[in-house]
């Protein structure tokens, strides 16, 4: 049963609505999708990621190779309404999109319905539409992997974040990073819009601030706790040593286009892509 209505007057409402412990953010969010108030969702998919697969397949392989064609699969968790896993698609990936609210995927599958009511799902580079599946599960788990990804393996050759990082405590993200790490194949990459840039902690979230040297320290040591300064800084990074299970970052660039959401006032770009392996 959904909460009471949100007060869409309040700035502050996302700050205000999750304030309360982590293991009850789950129904925080069914309850924003239920009142269809989802100010995060930017109505498209991330032009910045479709600019990096269609120039830099240097870093990101095509999502079809080798006779017979053998598709690559793509996870993107806190899928929302599904933009970015429609996007995924039609370059030729089989996408899970992946949210904790059965209503947010509610949400993405009528959306899937709007996009081919429009004819707007089309491959893209000359290759097969892939296939889109939507999972209502927690990411943090052990168990809906199961089954999924590359040849039913729990791991994908590309997963996308993209305000999902963001929308999680900081306390948080060690578990993120580690989860990643554990769910990217040995081959695959990690592709990560860094949103919102240059926000400092002490203004709380969600969205969280976030900077490159966060994702850094965070992915090349999963699950290892931080600490970190009012202004979002980390505090005493770790040990650059090699860790297992470590992600390196073979790209970090400032999209030329992005969401609104990740520009400035003069339209510069804040935002910045960047792509990890193992």
């Amino acid at each position: 049963m959904a909460g009471p209505p949100p007060d869409a007057s309040n700035p502050n409402i996302l700050r205000d609505t999750f304030s309360t412990d982590f293991a009850n953010h789950s129904s925080a969010w069914d309850s924003l999708y239920q009142h269809d108030f989802h100010p995060w969702d930017r109505g498209g998919p991330s032009l910045a990621l479709a600019d990096l697969l269609s120039q830099r397949t240097d870093l990101v392989p095509s999502a079809q190779q080798g006779e017979p064609t053998k598709r690559r699969t793509a996870l993107v968790p806190g899928c929302g309404r599904g933009h970015d896993v429609l996007l995924l698609q039609s370059y030729g990936y089989d996408v899970w999109g992946l949210d904790v609210s059965a209503d947010g995927i509610k949400r993405a599958k009528q959306n899937v319905e709007e996009y081919h009511a429009r004819g707007a799902i089309k491959p893209i580079d000359g290759v097969e539409l892939g296939d889109a599946k939507f999972v209502v599960a927690d990411f943090f788990a052990l168990d809906w992997t199961e089954g999924l990804g590359t040849e039913g393996s729990g791991k994908f050759d590309l997963i996308f974040d993209y305000t999902f990082l963001c929308a999680l405590p900081p306390d948080i993200r060690p578990k993120w990073a580690k989860q990643m790490s554990q769910l990217l194949s040995p081959s695959g990459r990690l592709i990560c819009l860094e949103f919102p840039i240059g926000k400092p902690l002490s203004d709380r979230g969600p969205p969280w601030g976030l900077s490159p040297e966060v994702y850094e320290a965070l992915l090349a040591h999963p699950g290892e706790e931080l600490k970190y300064n009012d202004d979002g800084s980390v505090i005493d990074p770790p040990s650059p040593k090699p860790q297992d299970g470590a992600l390196h970052r073979l790209c970090l660039v400032k999209p030329t286009r992005t969401h609104k959401a990740g520009t400035n006032e003069d339209g510069t770009v804040r935002d910045f892509i960047s792509v990890w392996s193992h």
